[in-house]
């Protein structure tokens, strides 16, 4: 599985606190997926992260 994270993020931040292993904020506040592929281990987070998104902004591929 590979995370990424588009341009119509908010920057709110919940996805870096479900799954910091995988989602961080950057520079310019906004979540970027910084691990991929995502580690098996931690799919499921990252899965909980992608659809705790406000904005649908996160993809699981």
């Amino acid at each position: 599985m590979t995370a990424s994270v588009d341009e119509t993020c908010i920057g709110c931040g919940a996805c870096a606190s479900v799954c910091p292993e995988v989602f961080r904020m950057n520079d310019e506040g906004l979540a970027e997926a910084y691990v991929n592929p995502v580690p098996s281990e931690l799919e499921e987070s990252a899965q909980e992260a992608a659809d705790g998104c406000p904005t649908d902004s996160i993809h699981l591929d």
